[in-house]
Parts: structure tokens; sequence; C-alpha cells
């Protein structure tokens, strides 16, 4: 499968069915992806990206259905994770010669990758490369998400390829924005900013305004993964805009780990509580051991506020809350309150481990936690419910 983006561009990536975890195991995939690559023909041809590394001889082959690969007298490297670079060795096999465009950093880590010094051209912001009627400007997005992330522009067109930036992990034989279902599409791609670029939203924020600065005509964003917007655009970069922005809607996340029931027993008591204080907020319960990692941080990232809740064992908290936490210090979230709970035999730590855990995530702890012995009883229930309630007010 290939594509015209227009009479000058086309699509010549790889839709991924299957995939179901990327970068490793750390992210979930339930719609699987895309790779996208991009050529553009004009007195110059180009090549934008190539493909993942297990789909490379494929690419290279269905490439060479559409051009001459000696035709190819530019390559861009946006980004060096394998999911973009993978097809560059077996495709510099066949034209070792040929120039790739990349950032510094890129130029470094590719080497790192594939310990090969092909023919790298270190561009930065600003620099542009003509190549016909059409000129290609390079824009550095250090840290979106890697050290060596740019994206580039093409005039006459008015396209901004954008790297991983607007992305989302969505397979789709569509291939655009206004075509795929849009409740799917927005899930994708929230998903995708909350896990992925959260860390870095003072640089999204940044960046954007910088790329807004240029005032540079814009029909179409094409994404790295995913659906390309070629509908209205500029509604996924105000989208990044506002999701930069400490995010939050009226939405209040219960994560917990439990052995016999006892701390589930205790979360659906607290959401009770929550629940007679405020009528209208959303409260979403979630059993860190039974759901995706990832769709937990999402709905966290959506949340303005969250509690956690684990048995104690072995003197600690139950493993799946202790990950999710670890999650959430590695992203930094912002302007999110927070609290503990937990159910507890003998010896009853895990309370204050959560709230360690918490403040180690330098997150806001508007109220102490609350442990019960075994399984709540009727007064135990109650006091949960007042816990919830407690909470809710502090809101």
């Amino acid at each position: 499968m290939t594509f015209k983006l227009t009479d000058k561009v086309k699509w010549v990536g790889k839709i991924d069915w299957e995939l179901r975890t990327f970068h490793g195991e750390e992210y979930s995939t339930h719609r699987g992806s895309s790779y996208n690559s991009y050529l553009i023909r004009d007195k110059k041809t180009v090549l934008i990206d190539t493909v993942w590394t297990p789909f490379a001889k494929e690419y290279v082959e269905k490439l060479k259905n559409e051009i001459d690969l000696n035709e190819i007298d530019y390559i861009i490297a946006q980004h060096s994770e394998p999911d973009h670079s993978g097809a560059l060795p077996l495709l510099m096999k066949e034209i070792p010669n040929t120039p790739i465009y990349c950032t510094a950093n890129g130029a470094k880590i590719i080497k790192g990758h594939y310990h090969e010094d092909w023919n790298f051209v270190e561009v930065k912001t600003g620099d542009t490369l003509e190549i016909g009627d059409s000129t290609l400007t390079f824009v550095e997005a250090r840290m979106l998400h890697w050290p060596d992330s740019m994206m580039t522009y093409m005039s006459g067109e008015n396209i901004l390829f954008s790297n991983d930036a607007f992305g989302q992990h969505y397979a789709s034989e569509l291939m655009y924005n206004d075509l795929v279902d849009q409740g799917e599409l927005y899930q994708e791609c929230i998903k995708y900013y909350a896990n992925i670029l959260t860390p870095f939203s003072t640089l999204v924020t940044k960046k954007i305004e910088e790329v807004l600065s240029f005032n540079l005509p814009l029909n179409m964003i094409a994404t790295s993964h995913g659906v390309i917007w070629r509908d209205n655009p500029a509604q996924i970069v105000e989208n990044y805009m506002k999701w930069a922005n400490s995010y939050q809607e009226n939405q209040v996340t219960i994560v917990y780990d439990t052995m016999w029931n006892c701390t589930r027993h205790m979360a659906e008591a607290i959401a009770e509580g929550i629940r007679t204080v405020d009528k209208e907020v959303t409260i979403k319960l979630y059993n860190a051991a039974k759901t995706d990692k990832n769709d937990i941080i999402t709905e966290l990232f959506k949340s303005k506020a969250f509690l956690f809740g684990s048995s104690t064992v072995n003197k600690s908290i139950m493993h799946a809350t202790a990950g999710i936490l670890e999650m959430i210090r590695g992203i930094g979230f912002k302007n999110k309150k927070t609290a503990a709970f937990g159910s507890y035999g003998w010896s009853g730590e895990s309370v204050a481990i959560l709230e360690e855990k918490l403040k180690a995530a330098k997150l806001e702890l508007v109220q102490d936690g609350l442990k019960v012995l075994w399984d709540p009883d009727k007064d135990a229930i109650q006091e949960c419910v007042q816990f919830g309630k407690s909470f809710a007010e502090r809101l």
C-alpha cells in the first residue's frame, strides 16, 4: 500500500496491524500502529524516514517498485529510534553515498545503533534544503521526545512532517484524521501524549510557540505514527497546548491492588464518599494488576486528583501499584492532588510507603492516609466513606 498526499508527496510506510506493545513492553498499542515514511518528488527526490527493522526488507523492496533507489538524492532521518530508522542499514547497502540529513545528536545516535559512518549532513533549526519548487526547512525538536528529534517543513505543499509529535499508535487504512473514528483517534492521541510527552510539556509549549512564530501556512501535518492531519490540522496543535498546561478534567481516579478484595472494598466505599460531595465529578476505579498500565496513566493524566491503595505484603506494597507509582514519578504529573489508603493483616506498612512514593513524585497529599485491619466491617466502611468525603471537600 502506498498513496498520494499531494502530487509531489507519497506515503510509502508500513501499517502494523499486529503491534500490541511498543518500546519493548512499556507501551500498549491496542489498535496497532503505522511507521510513516514519505517520498517527495520535486526537482530533487527526498525520502523522509523509513520503517521499523522487522519490516526493512519488505520496505526496501516496495520502495524499489516506486522508484529507482539511485534516484533518491537525499534521505532525511528525523529521529533515530529503530521504528523510524530501522530500514537504513538495508537501504544504505543499496545507495551507500546518499546524504542523510539529521541533527548532530541524530548522527551520533544512528551511529550508536548501526555502527556505520554514512554520509551524514548535520542540520539545525532554520537550515534549509532547496529541492526545486519547494524548500525543506528543518526545525530541531530536542527532547520531543529524544535528544535528536526534529521536524521538517515543506513549502509550497505546506506540509509539516512532525516526527513523533502529534502522532498516535493507531493502525488504519484510511490514514487521514477526517476519515477515522473520532473517538478512537482522540483516545489514542491523549494516551500518546500522557505516556510519552508529559515529561516534556514545558518544551512542547515552547516548541509549538516557536513554530507558530514562523507564521507558516499549514495544509497538513504528516506524522511518523498513525493518521495524517489534513482536516483542520491546527486542532491537534491546540490540544497539545492544552494538554501541556497541567491538564485536568473534572475526574477523580482511584487505583488499587488487592489480595482478598479488602482494599477493593475500601476503594469502592471511598468512591461512594466522593460522590456524596460532588455529584458532577467522574470517578473511575482501576485494579492496577488487571488494567493496562498505560490506560491507567492516561486516566491519571486526565484527573484533577487520584488516590492509591494497596494491601500490605511482605512489609511493602503490591508490585502492580508500585509499578504505576514509579511510572508517575518518571512522567512528572503537575497539579494533581492525592491520598493513600490500604488494608493490612498484621504489619500495615503499605499506606506509609504509598505516601512516600506519592511525595517522591512531587504530588500534593491533601490528607493523611487511611488503613484498615482485615476486610472492612460496617464501621470501617463508613470510615472509608468519610475518607472519600473529606478528600472531595479538599479538592
